[in-house]
Parts: C-alpha cells; sequence; structure tokens
C-alpha cells in the first residue's frame, strides 16, 4: 500500500531499526527493488531525485510507474515515494500534487531563518495532502570532500528551533555522512545524533549510507536514526554486474542488459534490509 512516513518511521524509532530509502532510476530499478522488498517483508521508501524524475519523464510518470507496478506485482508490503533533495517549494509543491507521499524541502545552503520559512511554507501545504515533510539542516557534504571537510554539522540548537517552528516530520542533519563515495573515514557524530534524537524526539535521516560501516549503521540507529538513504551502493552493485556479462554474452536487447544487474541488485537491498533491521517489519 502507498503510505506517507509517519507511521513508518516512527515504529523505526520507537522499535530502534532503520527503514531504507532506495532512490529509483527507471522502471526496472524500481521493479527489482520492490520486488526483493516485498519478498523480505520490509516497509520501504523510494526516493526520487529531481535529476531522476527529469529522466524518467516527470512527477506523474514517477508516480504512475509505481502504483501500476504495485498493483501489477501484488506488492502489498507499506511503500512511499518521497522527494529527494528538493530544492524548492515548487519543486516539492509538484511533487504532492501529483502523487508523492512524501518530500524533503533542502533549504540546508540557507541561514536558519530562511531554511526555516522555506520549510515551513512546504509544510503548511502538504498538510493538505497527508503528505509528511523531510528537513535538513547543517550541510551533507558530497565525495568531492575526501575528509569531509567543508561540512557544516547541525548544532543541537538549531535543530530545536528548526524542528519546533517548521513542524517537519523527520529530520536530517549533517553529523558527517556525505553522498557518494568516501574518500576518507566517515567521522559520524554519535553523540550530537543522540542529542539531538532526544531532544527533538523526531525520527532522524542518516543521508549517504553507501560506505558507512555496518558497526557505525548500527549504532547510528541505536543513536535515533530511522531512515537511511542508500544510492551509490546499488549502482555499483548493478553497474559491476552488469560490465561483467555483459561481453562475455554478447547481449544487446536492451531489456536483458538492464536485466544482468538484477541479482546484484536485489542481493545489495536484501543485505541492506537485514542490517538496517527492518526485515518483517510489517
Amino acid at each position: 500500500m502507498l503510505v506517507n512516513l509517519k507511521e513508518m518511521l516512527e515504529c523505526a524509532k520507537k522499535d530502534h531499526y532503520a527503514v531504507p530509502q532506495f532512490n529509483i532510476n527507471n522502471l526496472e530499478w524500481t521493479r527489482f527493488i520492490l520486488e526483493e522488498c516485498n519478498a523480505n517483508n520490509s516497509p520501504v521508501i523510494l526516493g526520487v531525485s529531481e535529476g531522476a524524475i527529469k529522466y524518467m519523464g516527470g512527477y506523474k510518470i514517477v508516480v504512475d510507474i509505481v502504483k501500476d507496478l504495485m498493483d501489477y506485482l501484488k506488492i502489498d508490503i507499506p511503500v512511499a515515494i518521497h522527494l529527494d533533495h528538493g530544492s524548492s517549494f515548487e519543486s516539492c509543491q509538484e511533487a504532492i500534487d501529483n502523487g508523492f507521499t512524501s518530500v524533503m524541502i533542502d533549504g540546508s545552503q540557507l541561514d536558519l531563518k530562511q531554511n526555516i520559512e522555506i520549510t515551513k511554507k512546504v509544510v503548511i501545504y502538504s498538510k493538505k495532502f497527508n503528505v509528511t515533510v523531510e528537513g535538513e539542516i547543517g550541510h551533507i557534504g558530497n565525495d568531492k570532500n575526501p575528509e569531509n571537510d567543508g561540512i557544516l554539522y547541525a548544532e543541537v540548537d538549531d535543530c530545536v528551533k528548526y524542528c519546533q517552528e517548521s513542524a517537519i516530520d523527520f529530520l536530517a542533519p549533517a553529523l558527517g555522512s556525505v553522498h557518494g563515495l568516501y574518500k576518507g573515514e566517515p567521522k559520524l557524530n554519535f553523540e550530537r545524533m543522540s542529542q539531538i534524537s532526544g531532544i527533538t524526539n523526531l525520527p532522524l535521516v542518516l543521508h549517504g549510507g553507501t560506505g558507512i560501516y555496518d558497526e557505525q549503521i548500527r549504532k547510528s540507529i541505536e543513536c535515533g536514526i530511522a531512515k537511511i538513504n542508500i544510492n551509490t551502493e546499488l549502482q555499483i552493485a548493478w553497474s559491476n554486474a552488469v560490465k561483467e556479462h555483459i561481453n562475455d554474452n554478447n547481449i544487446y536487447d536492451p531489456r536483458k542488459i538492464i536485466k544482468l544487474g538484477e541479482i546484484a541488485l536485489k542481493e545489495c537491498v536484501r543485505n541492506k534490509i537485514l542490517l538496517l533491521g527492518c526485515k518483517d517489519k510489517i
């Protein structure tokens, strides 16, 4: 069933597991992820970036693909369609209007006052449609910061003010993770993570789940993380499998090329479900 993230993440926070957000890029990836999560009785968040939305043909097409696949495959687990890193109110609004069940507004590069203002605007609009909202504070880095230099770690007081005034449903604070591959070591601030979780009492989100050690993932969940975003790891698993077989088999049918990565991608999804502790959590 298609749902928002409120109950999904509140249950995860309460019972100390995390729900995976797997980003989708096309119809086949959406199908592979839905099938594997359904086989493991795991709730799932299908993250969709603005770039993926353009590639797939627009917000409505993304929602239609997910709905039609769920019907065709008889998917009976909770599924959320979540806008990942919405860059503007207009982007979030369009996602909501076209059936996304959750959105992220990323105002993290704005000052705190501006971030609160744009987030609050999205929250007010989303509540009319029973859509949940994720906000970000601090700046989560990327793989161009080899040692995590330049990351603006979220301050506890700022997180409290941001959550209270914006009324978001869950928070992505910058605590040392990066998007993409790590060139240095992950430097997660678990103490601050616990403080923010305890004071805000909201489910927390960990971006950049690829490359973080398993023991760090488990500790993050203990410290209040209830949603973990995984994208790059799936891309690597899928692309490596395709590159390994495509030349040997002399395959040219695009459907067969994409399917070459199915087993590897599903294995990656299954391993993350087990690591995050969300198998059989429906």
